[in-house]
């Protein structure tokens, strides 16, 4: 368990009544928290309980073994033995073949182990990124906990609610969103720029 788990804990009935008071009786006109849900496409609860779903340690272990596999593929192209002593056409297709096989296993960016490594790169920075995620999630969380919205919102619990409500819920829901969004931003950018190695390898 760590910040984001403790906090979340503690701030459920502060975003169950922002959501309760999102879907029963919207936000203000023009107000932001209309932007980010546009970009989250998710009430605030939800979107906080899917960041806490991430669990960066999952990748620990991805990283190691795939950083591993590509020293194995260099070590492999390293260690294929060469014709030697065997000359003639045979010996000439051998050798072709052997480079071929080589290169395959290591050298530009297209061999496997140059792959294997960006790949391990790439579970790394998503490892990075959910642990900012979830530190900058708990970090507004906490904020929003001891706001004055917050104390707006344990306050009333009437029905209807007050402008003041409906308005407190909006601010509190705008600034879990947003940052809820913005981290998910670097996530989509930080895959796109990865997309290549989604390509077949050349044979």
């Amino acid at each position: 368990m760590d910040r984001l788990d403790e906090v979340l804990s503690a701030c459920v009935p502060l975003l169950d009544r922002v959501d309760d008071l999102l879907e029963t009786a919207g936000a203000p006109e023009g107000h932001e928290v209309w932007r980010e849900l546009r970009r989250v496409r998710l009430l605030p609860g939800d979107a906080a309980r899917a960041v806490a779903g991430l669990r960066p340690a999952a990748f620990d272990d991805a990283v190691d073994e795939l950083r591993a596999e590509a020293r194995t593929c260099a070590e492999a192209a390293i260690d294929l033995p060469a014709a030697g002593d065997w000359t003639g056409d045979a010996a000439d297709a051998y050798e072709t073949a052997r480079r071929r096989v080589a290169d395959r296993l290591s050298g530009d960016d297209e061999s496997l182990d140059e792959r294997l490594e960006a790949t391990a790169d790439l579970a790394q920075a998503l490892t990075d990124w959910m642990t900012k995620s979830r530190s900058d999630l708990a970090g507004t969380l906490a904020e929003m906990l001891s706001s004055g919205e917050a104390l707006t919102l344990a306050a009333g619990l009437g029905s209807p609610p007050t402008v003041a409500e409906t308005g407190a819920a909006a601010t509190v829901a705008a600034q879990v969103l947003r940052t809820i969004a913005d981290n998910y931003a670097d996530a989509d950018e930080l895959l796109q720029g990865s997309i290549d190695l989604g390509t077949p390898v050349p044979m």
